[in-house]
């Protein structure tokens, strides 16, 4: 294999550069050229193909900085419609006139339930990405657990659910086990709730961060490094009365409380909080309103004025309670230590496994006690249902405590070996250095864009 194609999916990550680091560093070992894709998928459908050569005689450019979040040659949603032939015909033609030989995806289950349709004309991989950890199995089996019923009141006419495990976990049967980018995200909003603790305490008040995680608890669960007193995950139903019973039982103790709770988060019914908005986003989910919100209301209610004013501790429940989005900070900025590292690991195993002469396979990042980290290539189709469909990876139960609402020891247990040594030192030298450097006040911002710009180049149209 010669030269192949890389591309970013979806939305943007920390560790995103990091991983194209470790794919390009790899390539020049094995002496191939890896064209980079502007914009994802997007690229595809251009006629021109926005492209540049990201290792121009087998060295990398100067651009490819895996301190630096987001990615260098930009992410769209776009998608591949796997029942589109005359698209799909077209991005491969494309692909053959640059000579790509095969092709690196680096997205979620998103990009991966449309690596199919290219996989079976084009040798084609996934290197993992995804803040929300929301990409993997449990277990292997998990996928044969899905049963598809015919709804025509849901998106799709179909209705996917699932049945009652059979399986007993293991935290040593995850595959993959943490994606890049989840870490950085968990530092981002454990440090959001650490901070937020402190205007709670000061002020008598009851404080809910709300994290990202649509369906997925992870970020949630990693977030109870900044101690809040109550962790809500969108894989357990609210049980407001004793949500409620616990608010009070800590507020009488402490005079505050601090909640972090998941944007997915859903009522006894199963219904999310936030979705009271009927809008959608680019990839066609309910876009949420904000389950935050939601919480604070159902709390306003639940406690009233009196119960504030009886401690002399505000006027009103609705001035006592507030809420904070932690946002789209969870997914900006320079990863820490163990996202750039294992990124680059899952970009050099992408390049591997199409060297290989592998194709509709995804890089892993595995774990267990023996051989701590590690990474593996796996068959994508494993990750599918019997209907071909890859669903996002849920938080498993055994990793929350309902009683408590914190994390279990199993989830502890499964924390542990992502945190305790995530944080390398350069990561605080380089905050150090550089937030406050003069330079800040006075030179305006360098976009990565600018410089990528000029080694963008294009395909000829065919007449």
């Amino acid at each position: 294999m010669k030269r192949i194609g890389i591309l970013t999916a979806g939305g943007d990550t920390p560790a995103l550069n990091a991983t194209i680091h470790g794919a390009v560093v790899r390539a020049n070992q094995l002496r191939i050229e890896v064209i980079g894709l502007i914009k994802g998928f997007n690229s595809l459908f251009n006629p021109t193909v926005p492209h540049l050569l990201l290792n121009p005689l087998f060295q990398a450019i100067p651009e490819i900085d895996p301190t630096m979040g987001g990615t260098l040659i930009g992410s769209s949603r776009d998608y591949v419609d796997p029942n589109n032939r005359e698209d799909l015909d077209a991005v491969i033609s494309r692909l053959d006139r640059l000579g790509i030989e095969g092709l690196i995806c680096v997205g979620g289950d998103g990009t991966l339930n449309g690596l199919l349709p290219l996989a079976e004309r084009l040798p084609t991989v996934l290197a993992p990405k995804t803040i929300d950890n929301d990409l993997g199995l449990n277990y292997p089996s998990e996928p044969d657990e899905w049963i598809r019923t015919d709804d025509p009141a849901a998106r799709g006419g179909v209705r996917y659910r699932r049945m009652n495990s059979q399986a007993v976990f293991d935290l040593e049967q995850v595959v993959n086990y943490v994606t890049p980018g989840y870490a950085t995200a968990v530092f981002v909003s454990a440090s959001g709730v650490e901070r937020l603790r402190t205007t709670a305490e000061s002020h008598r008040r009851i404080a809910i961060v709300e994290v990202m995680g649509r369906h997925s608890g992870y970020i949630a669960l990693g977030s109870t490094y900044g101690r809040p007193d109550i962790v809500l995950v969108p894989e357990v139903r609210l049980d407001l009365d004793r949500l409620v019973e616990r608010v009070r039982q800590i507020y009488d103790l402490q005079k505050n409380v601090v909640i972090v709770c998941g944007e997915g988060i859903v009522d006894e019914h199963g219904d999310e909080l936030g979705a009271e908005s009927k809008t959608v986003d680019p990839a066609g989910n309910i876009a949420l309103s904000g389950a935050a919100d939601a919480l604070r209301v159902a709390l306003i209610q639940a406690l009233g004025d009196g119960y504030f004013q009886k401690y002399r501790r505000g006027e009103s429940a609705r001035e006592a309670i507030f809420t904070r989005k932690v946002g789209h900070t969870q997914r900006g900025g320079r990863p820490i230590l163990f996202d750039r590292f294992y990124a680059a690991q899952l970009g050099s195993k992408a390049v591997e496994l199409l060297a290989e002469g592998r194709n509709n396979a995804v890089a892993v990042l595995q774990h267990s006690t023996s051989e701590g980290f590690h990474v593996e290539g796996y068959d994508a189709n494993r990750f599918r249902d019997r209907w071909g469909l890859i669903h996002a990876r849920q938080m498993h139960p055994a990793l929350y405590d309902s009683a408590l609402m914190k994390p279990s020891r199993t989830g502890i247990d499964y924390l542990l070996p992502i945190f305790t040594n995530a944080i390398g030192e350069d990561d605080m030298e380089h905050t150090r250095q550089t937030l406050f450097a003069a330079g800040n006040l006075t030179e305006p911002y360098h976009s990565i864009n600018t410089d990528i710009n000029k080694r963008i180049r294009y395909l000829r149209e065919e007449a």
